[in-house]
């Protein structure tokens, strides 16, 4: 479906109720007055890696403009999921690891807000600080509608995968200040209220994997967060692991599912392993924890 576009927020709040009932999606720019920060020139080495991924029209790179488009399910229940797609920060993997969970999400009642964050980001250092700042505005915004939107703005969550994951984990996790210039109308500085980690990683030290990488820890008040993971998907699963057993630690709420198969990058595909059924497992969750409305 082709999406509306706002470019601007002025004067939105007279057309975006409208716009959210009507069959076509919303896009809004994060940024309208230009993202903050400037890109690093991209290394002929990533050049290389993102051609040896081959030509795909669901893969999406070069984004220099981030957005959002909001997806409204027939009932909505207040609900809503910002969704970051995986890509290793050189692409987002669009529509099994974005508008297919949007599909999802609205078909249990959850307004989505499909993230497309900047990236290329590989060769910057961190690659996830303009990725999680994308994040950041994107909750922001849709707590800033949240009445327009008929949402809750206590039930605003962050579903990512891989590289969307670790995004997820980075704003969930971090604390300082935000690393750009705030709108006290578009940045809510809350993180998510509650987080969906799909094979989520790259948190551990590179040199001893027993241990979380310099500056990275589990806060007292990390949001409720539901882990999924393949055992046959490198580090990830001892990286999930580990997270969990911080939140155990904590005493915060957490759920964990470790498949014996599934890979990486399965997202939305259906390949016949247990693992195709996370969605399922995921509103449960949800669901038990309150987040789909009352228990």
């Amino acid at each position: 479906m082709r999406a509306a576009r706002l470019g601007a927020y002025a004067g939105a709040s007279i057309l975006l109720p409208c716009l959210l009932l009507a069959a076509e999606p919303l896009t809004l720019k994060l940024w309208p007055e230009g993202a903050p920060g400037k890109l690093a020139p991209v290394s002929e080495a990533t050049r290389k890696l993102i051609a040896s991924y081959g030509t795909n029209p669901n893969r999406i790179t070069n984004v220099t403009d981030p957005e959002i488009t909001i997806y409204r399910p027939e009932k909505p229940n207040g609900a809503s999921v910002v969704v970051a797609p995986g890509g290793g920060f050189m692409f987002l993997s669009y529509a099994h690891e974005g508008t297919q969970v949007c599909e999802w999400l609205n078909s249990i009642g959850v307004t989505a807000a499909l993230l497309k964050y900047r990236t290329p980001t590989r060769d910057e250092t961190p690659v996830y600080e303009k990725p999680v700042q994308d994040a950041q505005r994107a909750i922001g915004i849709v707590r800033h509608h949240a009445a327009e939107w008929g949402l809750d703005p206590r039930r605003v969550g962050l579903l990512g995968f891989s590289a969307g994951g670790n995004l997820l984990g980075h704003f969930a996790c971090d604390r300082g200040p935000r690393s750009y210039p705030q709108r006290a109308d578009l940045d809510d500085p809350r993180g998510p209220d509650f987080g969906v980690m799909i094979y989520g990683g790259a948190f551990l030290d590179k040199t001893d994997k027993t241990r979380f990488m310099d500056g990275f820890s589990v806060p007292k008040d990390a949001p409720p967060m539901f882990f999924l993971v393949a055992h046959d998907d490198k580090t990830n699963p001892i990286e999930a692991a580990m997270l969990y057993l911080e939140y155990k630690k904590l005493n915060l709420p957490a759920e964990l599912h470790i498949y014996t198969k599934g890979g990486h990058g399965f997202g939305m595909r259906k390949d016949k392993h247990p693992i195709n059924d996370w969605p399922a497992r995921c509103a449960e969750w949800m669901r038990s924890m309150g987040f789909l409305g009352k228990k």
